[in-house]
Protein backbone atom coordinates (compact mmCIF):
# COMPACT_ATOMS: atom_id res chain seq x y z
CA UNK A 1 0.00 0.00 0.00
CA UNK A 2 1.45 3.64 -0.73
CA UNK A 3 1.72 6.52 1.61
CA UNK A 4 -1.82 7.70 -0.16
CA UNK A 5 -3.60 4.36 0.74
CA UNK A 6 -1.83 4.20 4.43
CA UNK A 7 -3.28 7.69 5.01
CA UNK A 8 -6.54 7.21 4.03
CA UNK A 9 -7.09 3.76 6.07
CA UNK A 10 -5.55 5.02 9.08
CA UNK A 11 -7.39 8.46 9.00
CA UNK A 12 -10.56 7.54 6.86
CA UNK A 13 -11.45 9.20 3.46
CA UNK A 14 -13.82 11.65 4.89
CA UNK A 15 -10.74 13.65 7.30
CA UNK A 16 -9.36 14.22 3.67
CA UNK A 17 -12.13 15.22 1.94
CA UNK A 18 -11.17 13.38 -1.16
CA UNK A 19 -10.67 9.94 -3.15
CA UNK A 20 -7.51 8.08 -3.57
CA UNK A 21 -7.38 9.15 -7.16
CA UNK A 22 -7.95 12.31 -6.04
CA UNK A 23 -5.01 11.81 -3.55
CA UNK A 24 -2.94 10.80 -5.69
CA UNK A 25 -3.08 13.76 -7.70
CA UNK A 26 -1.06 15.66 -5.89
CA UNK A 27 1.85 13.63 -6.65
CA UNK A 28 1.15 15.12 -10.27
CA UNK A 29 3.32 18.65 -9.03
CA UNK A 30 6.41 20.13 -11.29
CA UNK A 31 9.21 18.49 -11.53
CA UNK A 32 11.14 21.03 -10.11
CA UNK A 33 8.79 21.47 -7.23
CA UNK A 34 8.95 17.73 -6.38
CA UNK A 35 12.67 18.09 -6.34
CA UNK A 36 12.65 20.66 -3.83
CA UNK A 37 10.57 18.82 -1.29
CA UNK A 38 10.37 15.68 0.81
CA UNK A 39 7.32 13.48 0.28
CA UNK A 40 6.80 14.69 4.03
CA UNK A 41 7.02 18.50 3.30
CA UNK A 42 4.54 17.92 0.75
CA UNK A 43 1.60 16.87 2.95
CA UNK A 44 0.60 20.01 3.36
CA UNK A 45 0.88 21.36 0.08
CA UNK A 46 -2.83 20.41 -0.97
CA UNK A 47 -4.35 19.07 2.26
CA UNK A 48 -7.90 19.04 1.35
CA UNK A 49 -9.63 19.39 4.28
CA UNK A 50 -12.61 18.91 5.57
CA UNK A 51 -15.31 21.16 5.94
CA UNK A 52 -15.57 20.53 9.97
CA UNK A 53 -12.82 19.41 12.16
CA UNK A 54 -12.47 15.90 11.78
CA UNK A 55 -11.39 14.02 14.84
CA UNK A 56 -13.51 13.02 18.06
CA UNK A 57 -12.99 13.10 21.34
CA UNK A 58 -12.25 10.09 22.12
CA UNK A 59 -9.60 10.52 19.17
CA UNK A 60 -7.44 12.46 21.94
CA UNK A 61 -7.72 9.97 24.68
CA UNK A 62 -4.65 8.42 26.35
CA UNK A 63 -4.03 5.04 27.84
CA UNK A 64 -2.58 6.77 30.84
CA UNK A 65 -5.43 9.18 32.04
CA UNK A 66 -4.08 9.97 35.27
CA UNK A 67 -2.89 13.40 35.85
CA UNK A 68 0.09 14.64 33.89
CA UNK A 69 1.57 16.47 37.32
CA UNK A 70 1.84 12.19 38.24
CA UNK A 71 4.10 11.57 35.54
CA UNK A 72 5.92 14.82 35.37
CA UNK A 73 6.61 14.93 39.13
CA UNK A 74 9.93 13.74 39.16
CA UNK A 75 12.47 16.12 36.93
CA UNK A 76 14.01 14.03 33.27
CA UNK A 77 17.18 15.25 32.58
CA UNK A 78 17.62 13.56 29.46
CA UNK A 79 17.41 14.58 25.60
CA UNK A 80 14.25 12.90 23.64
CA UNK A 81 15.55 12.99 20.23
CA UNK A 82 19.13 11.85 19.51
CA UNK A 83 21.66 13.87 19.00
CA UNK A 84 21.77 14.85 15.11
CA UNK A 85 18.09 15.65 15.24
CA UNK A 86 19.12 18.28 18.16
CA UNK A 87 21.64 19.27 16.13
CA UNK A 88 19.49 19.58 13.14
CA UNK A 89 16.21 21.60 15.26
CA UNK A 90 19.26 23.75 16.83
CA UNK A 91 19.89 24.95 13.04
CA UNK A 92 16.49 25.26 12.03
CA UNK A 93 15.67 27.83 15.28
CA UNK A 94 19.11 29.83 14.34
CA UNK A 95 17.34 29.91 11.21
CA UNK A 96 14.27 31.88 12.04
CA UNK A 97 14.30 32.96 15.24
CA UNK A 98 14.85 37.04 15.43
CA UNK A 99 18.69 37.79 15.62
CA UNK A 100 20.29 36.98 18.61
CA UNK A 101 19.81 39.85 21.08
CA UNK A 102 17.16 41.52 20.00
CA UNK A 103 15.76 42.95 23.09
CA UNK A 104 12.26 43.47 21.42
CA UNK A 105 12.04 39.83 20.81
CA UNK A 106 10.04 37.86 22.97
CA UNK A 107 10.21 33.85 22.44
CA UNK A 108 7.62 31.09 24.18
CA UNK A 109 8.75 27.51 24.51
CA UNK A 110 6.06 25.88 25.53
CA UNK A 111 5.90 22.25 27.07
CA UNK A 112 9.43 23.21 27.85
CA UNK A 113 12.25 21.62 29.99
CA UNK A 114 15.53 21.88 31.38
CA UNK A 115 16.97 22.55 27.66
CA UNK A 116 14.67 24.11 24.52
CA UNK A 117 17.37 23.28 22.08
CA UNK A 118 18.17 27.03 21.42
CA UNK A 119 21.05 28.18 19.17
CA UNK A 120 24.23 28.50 22.04
CA UNK A 121 24.00 31.40 23.57
CA UNK A 122 21.02 32.74 22.14
CA UNK A 123 19.07 36.02 23.77
CA UNK A 124 16.22 37.81 23.16
CA UNK A 125 14.34 40.12 25.31
CA UNK A 126 12.35 37.88 27.08
CA UNK A 127 12.49 34.02 26.56
CA UNK A 128 9.22 32.25 28.26
CA UNK A 129 8.99 28.83 29.14
CA UNK A 130 5.80 26.94 30.46
CA UNK A 131 6.56 23.17 31.46
CA UNK A 132 5.23 20.84 33.95
CA UNK A 133 8.30 20.41 36.29
CA UNK A 134 9.78 23.44 37.89
CA UNK A 135 13.38 21.66 38.27
CA UNK A 136 13.62 20.92 34.34
CA UNK A 137 12.62 24.62 33.81
CA UNK A 138 14.79 26.43 36.58
CA UNK A 139 17.84 24.71 34.72
CA UNK A 140 16.79 26.20 31.14
CA UNK A 141 19.60 28.74 31.52
CA UNK A 142 18.07 30.34 28.03
CA UNK A 143 14.49 31.46 29.63
CA UNK A 144 14.41 35.21 31.42
CA UNK A 145 11.31 33.16 32.93
CA UNK A 146 9.09 30.85 33.41
CA UNK A 147 5.91 29.08 34.64
CA UNK A 148 4.64 25.51 35.58
CA UNK A 149 1.20 24.62 34.04
CA UNK A 150 -0.75 21.71 33.01
CA UNK A 151 -2.28 22.31 29.69
CA UNK A 152 -4.10 19.22 29.25
CA UNK A 153 -5.83 20.43 32.59
CA UNK A 154 -6.43 24.54 31.72
CA UNK A 155 -5.32 25.32 28.00
CA UNK A 156 -5.00 28.92 28.66
CA UNK A 157 -1.07 30.11 28.13
CA UNK A 158 -0.79 32.32 30.68
CA UNK A 159 0.54 35.31 28.93
CA UNK A 160 -0.81 38.79 27.63
CA UNK A 161 -2.43 39.28 23.66
CA UNK A 162 -0.11 39.84 21.56
CA UNK A 163 3.15 39.43 23.38
CA UNK A 164 5.23 36.63 21.89
CA UNK A 165 7.48 37.22 18.24
CA UNK A 166 7.72 33.30 18.46
CA UNK A 167 6.06 29.96 20.22
CA UNK A 168 8.50 26.23 19.75
CA UNK A 169 7.09 23.31 20.95
CA UNK A 170 9.52 20.30 21.14
CA UNK A 171 8.48 16.62 20.26
CA UNK A 172 5.34 17.45 22.70
CA UNK A 173 2.41 18.60 20.62
CA UNK A 174 1.21 14.53 20.55
CA UNK A 175 0.68 15.30 24.40
CA UNK A 176 -2.32 17.83 23.79
CA UNK A 177 -5.45 16.32 24.50
CA UNK A 178 -7.14 20.18 24.37
CA UNK A 179 -5.15 20.95 20.69
CA UNK A 180 -7.57 23.41 19.14
CA UNK A 181 -8.02 25.03 22.51
CA UNK A 182 -4.49 25.56 22.81
CA UNK A 183 -3.60 26.64 19.60
CA UNK A 184 -6.16 29.01 20.00
CA UNK A 185 -4.40 30.61 23.18
CA UNK A 186 -1.34 30.41 20.72
CA UNK A 187 -2.85 32.54 18.53
CA UNK A 188 -3.59 34.93 20.87
CA UNK A 189 -0.37 35.33 22.77
CA UNK A 190 1.58 35.63 19.31
CA UNK A 191 2.29 39.45 18.13
CA UNK A 192 0.39 39.82 14.45
CA UNK A 193 3.51 37.91 12.42
CA UNK A 194 4.47 35.90 14.96
CA UNK A 195 4.91 32.24 14.36
CA UNK A 196 4.53 29.14 15.85
CA UNK A 197 6.72 26.17 15.13
CA UNK A 198 6.12 22.71 16.06
CA UNK A 199 8.58 20.40 15.90
CA UNK A 200 8.26 16.43 16.46
CA UNK A 201 9.91 12.70 15.75
CA UNK A 202 8.60 9.55 16.03
CA UNK A 203 9.38 8.98 19.47
CA UNK A 204 7.11 9.69 22.62
CA UNK A 205 5.64 8.46 25.63
CA UNK A 206 3.12 5.90 24.33
CA UNK A 207 0.92 6.06 27.94
CA UNK A 208 0.40 9.74 27.82
CA UNK A 209 0.41 10.21 23.22
CA UNK A 210 -3.19 11.15 22.33
CA UNK A 211 -4.52 7.64 20.54
CA UNK A 212 -4.99 9.42 17.01
CA UNK A 213 -1.07 10.18 17.34
CA UNK A 214 0.08 6.54 18.46
CA UNK A 215 -2.23 4.94 15.42
CA UNK A 216 -1.04 6.92 12.85
CA UNK A 217 2.79 7.61 11.42
CA UNK A 218 4.85 10.55 9.99
CA UNK A 219 3.16 11.92 7.04
CA UNK A 220 -0.22 11.48 8.95
CA UNK A 221 1.21 13.58 11.68
CA UNK A 222 1.81 16.59 9.90
CA UNK A 223 -1.59 16.47 8.34
CA UNK A 224 -2.51 16.72 12.09
CA UNK A 225 -0.83 19.09 13.52
CA UNK A 226 -1.54 21.64 10.26
CA UNK A 227 -5.71 20.65 11.37
CA UNK A 228 -4.95 22.10 14.52
CA UNK A 229 -3.50 25.86 12.84
CA UNK A 230 -6.48 25.61 9.70
CA UNK A 231 -9.46 25.00 12.74
CA UNK A 232 -8.39 26.95 16.13
CA UNK A 233 -9.02 30.29 14.72
CA UNK A 234 -10.15 30.06 11.04
CA UNK A 235 -8.35 32.29 8.37
CA UNK A 236 -5.97 33.40 11.57
CA UNK A 237 -3.12 31.38 10.59
CA UNK A 238 -1.66 31.35 7.55
CA UNK A 239 -2.06 28.34 5.84
CA UNK A 240 0.43 25.76 8.09
CA UNK A 241 3.39 24.68 6.01
CA UNK A 242 5.95 21.67 6.65
CA UNK A 243 9.89 21.54 7.10
CA UNK A 244 11.40 18.00 7.10
CA UNK A 245 15.04 18.66 9.08
CA UNK A 246 15.67 15.36 9.05
CA UNK A 247 19.21 14.96 9.53
CA UNK A 248 21.19 13.41 6.73
CA UNK A 249 23.64 10.79 8.02
CA UNK A 250 25.97 8.50 6.10
CA UNK A 251 25.89 5.43 8.98
CA UNK A 252 24.04 4.55 11.26
CA UNK A 253 20.26 5.62 12.45
CA UNK A 254 19.56 9.17 13.34
CA UNK A 255 15.82 10.35 14.48
CA UNK A 256 13.31 12.02 11.52
CA UNK A 257 12.47 15.40 12.64
CA UNK A 258 9.91 17.79 11.04
CA UNK A 259 8.30 21.01 11.81
CA UNK A 260 5.02 22.41 10.79
CA UNK A 261 4.37 26.24 11.44
CA UNK A 262 2.19 29.24 10.65
CA UNK A 263 2.09 32.78 11.33
CA UNK A 264 -0.42 34.91 12.71
CA UNK A 265 -1.89 36.76 9.88
CA UNK A 266 -1.55 40.60 10.59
Amino acid sequence: MNAVGRRIALLGPALLGATSMQLAGRRGMTASAASAKTDIEKVLDDPRWPAQFPFRPENFARYDETPDTYFYSQPRFVTHIDDNAIKSLTKFYGEVFPPSGTQTAAVLDICSSWISHYPEGYKAGRVSGLGMNESELARNVQLTDYKVKDLNVDPTLPYEDNSFDVITNCVSVDYLNKPLEIFREMHRVLKPGGTAYMSFSNRCFPTKAIALWTATGDADHVWIVGSYFHYSVPGGFTEPTCRDITPKVMFGHTDPMYVVMATKKA
